[in-house]
């Protein structure tokens, strides 16, 4: 091999190795988070109460695009 291969080759592992180190951060709105999950813990009692199969709350509209 010659030197330029070996640079090449070791930017080459240098740049992978760095862009394996990118980290994506996604962020949830919390308060739409917990009412989703009242929502469905509320389904899940009016179900083992037998009170129906309506849910509780109806669903939210789709937001607008």
């Amino acid at each position: 091999m010659t030197i330029f291969s070996v640079r090449f080759l070791g930017t080459l592992f240098a740049a992978a190795g760095l862009a394996g180190c990118v980290t994506i951060n996604i962020y949830f709105p919390e308060a739409a988070a917990e009412r989703a999950a009242d929502r469905i813990i509320e389904d899940v009692w009016q179900l083992k109460k037998g009170t129906g199969s309506e849910p509780a709350v109806k669903p939210a509209p789709a937001p607008a695009q």
